[in-house]
């Protein structure tokens, strides 16, 4: 039996997990007409993703639901490196408060608490259509709409239209096949073993007091304290060894003798994997886009895999928006495989470099890795903030004008709210395209920001009563850039930073969406 819904969705998203949700909670936020569909009917149990980053913390914050995820979030400790001899080699850490995006810039999380709060939160709008326990069994198009055909629990084959799709149904992605994007391999393929474990205060007292990366070519390995007493390890498999056999409880437990026994805590999840760097050759084909890792595949060692599926569909969704909402052109959204591909690929060359470091099997090469690290820093190891690893946007929809800011996160200090009370920038200026002044600026020369075609761009004044910071970060931005003006697109990204406000104005004369 089979039949077809009579609505046309603005927006159809395959697949459920964390970057749809994200996806559907914010179409649902702008009030756009979305369908999402996953063949799953409940959250997975067990933990997958377990870090997250302050441009994230940003998203779910603009969703509304920091609050909600808060007892399911913790800072992430350090990163402590070991080399060949046991000896510290390099530390990770955090830049200091106060923070640039006033979250915590990074975090660990529990997977199955917070994607439930996305799902609810997508669920909770009514121009948001959710449809569990269907899968995706054909995927076509025409110049008007896609027709996307999903069978549910009951055998039924039932018809959905949307004018653009989102496939966000993961690695072995039914969409991406569907409309025949390939995958580009970036160069690393290795077996590995993760391990989580439900430690008791026995076992967590035998467990360091940090995160560790343990660089030893016998068996390169990874320790990570998670929320409340959940621990991971990630430990390679060697050549010759049986991947279901460690992934099988005894064996789970054999590769974490040197840390803990059975009697310390109890085994939460244990899986095999085969650790990728992969990126699908194009993001787009006709009305249909791939978000997620189902365009993206990059080893674990910066804990981006998930952040990566949140920027894309950030990415993604403003552009839909503009389109669907405000009169832009169809091409807006090529700008969004441009941006991201060339994004993915320079974070996970950045990974890569990481892991070099960690999963090196040669002693006499890991020893001189060892000795390289040691002579840079004069023998003295020194935290390196994880955020310094980003890059910017190099490409699409950004100034022509060259700027070490161009590209980059704008800052989002607390500012006050009146006399006394502190906010995060963004829940009181909102989102949408701005244009941020450097407090000398004079109203005169603010005035040549009146001649532009961007859809209600706010202007904002560093100083000024809108505009008041409580520790400097937005101060310490603008000096440290040299700038007078910066412009930042919808998702927070720098469009153009201006030392000259006669270039500024013609840049926004020459930004067109529509």
């Amino acid at each position: 039996m089979s039949y077809t819904s009579q609505e046309v969705y603005d927006v159809a998203i395959v697949g459920f997990g964390p970057t749809g949700a994200v996806a559907a909670g914010l179409l649902g936020q702008y009030g756009i007409r979305t369908l999402v569909c996953d063949k799953q009917l409940e959250v997975y149990d067990k933990p997958r993703a377990i870090s997250l980053d302050h441009e994230i913390a940003r998203v779910f914050q603009q969703l509304g639901l920091t609050e909600k995820m808060a007892p399911f979030v913790e800072p992430f400790t350090d990163s402590v490196f070991y080399g060949v001899d046991g000896q510290m080699i390099k530390r990770m850490s955090t830049v200091p408060a106060p923070y640039p995006l006033s979250h915590t810039p990074s975090m660990v999380f529990s997977q199955p608490e917070i994607e439930k709060i996305l799902r609810d939160y997508a669920n909770s709008h009514a121009n948001v259509d959710v449809v569990l326990g269907s899968d995706l069994i054909d995927l076509v198009q025409d110049d008007d709409h896609a027709t996307l055909s999903l069978k549910n629990i009951s055998g039924e084959i039932v018809q959905y239209c949307a004018r653009y799709v989102i496939g966000c149904d993961g690695a072995s992605s039914s969409v991406r096949d569907f409309v025949g994007i390939g995958l580009e391999d970036l160069g690393f393929d290795e077996p590995w073993l993760v391990i989580d474990v439900l430690v008791n205060e026995k076992g967590a007292a035998k467990l360091p007091s940090t995160s560790v990366q343990y660089c030893n070519p016998k068996r390169p390995a990874t320790y990570l304290i998670c929320p409340g007493m959940h621990r991971r390890w990630e430990i390679s498999i060697n050549p010759g060894e049986d991947p279901l056999d460690l992934a099988s409880p005894s064996g789970a437990w054999r590769q974490l003798g040197p840390w803990i026994s059975p009697e310390d805590g109890e085994l939460w999840r244990q899986a095999s994997y085969r650790f990728h760097a992969l990126v699908a050759e194009k993001w787009r084909a006709g009305r249909v886009f791939i978000s997620g890792d189902a365009a993206h595949q990059q080893p674990p060692f910066l804990g981006q895999g998930m952040c990566q599926g949140v920027r894309d569909v950030v990415n993604l969704c403003w552009r839909l928006k503009a389109v669907l909402r405000e009169s832009a052109t169809d091409s807006l959204l090529d700008g969004y495989g441009i941006e991201r591909k060339a994004h993915v690929v320079a974070l996970t060359s950045r990974i890569k470099g990481v892991g070099k470091i960690i999963t090196e099997r040669d002693f006499d090469k890991a020893r001189q890795r060892d000795a390289h690290l040691l002579a840079e820093c004069d023998g003295v190891v020194k935290p390196m903030p994880r955020q310094n690893i980003q890059p910017p946007l190099t490409g699409g929809l950004i100034c022509s004008l060259p700027h070490p800011a161009r590209g980059t996160i704008f800052p989002q200090p607390m500012i006050l709210v009146g006399d006394h009370f502190a906010n995060r920038m963004d829940e009181v200026l909102g989102t949408g395209w701005r244009l941020f002044f450097a407090p000398e600026v004079t109203g005169k020369e603010m005035q040549k920001s009146t001649n532009h075609h961007l859809p209600s761009l706010e202007t904002i004044q560093l100083g000024s009563a809108q505009l008041k910071e409580v520790d400097g970060v937005m101060d310490n931005w603008f000096s440290t850039h040299m700038v007078k003006a910066a412009l930042v697109r919808p998702d927070h990204y720098v469009y153009g930073a201006y030392e000259n406000l006669d270039e500024m104005a013609l840049a926004l004369d020459d930004l067109r969406l529509n």
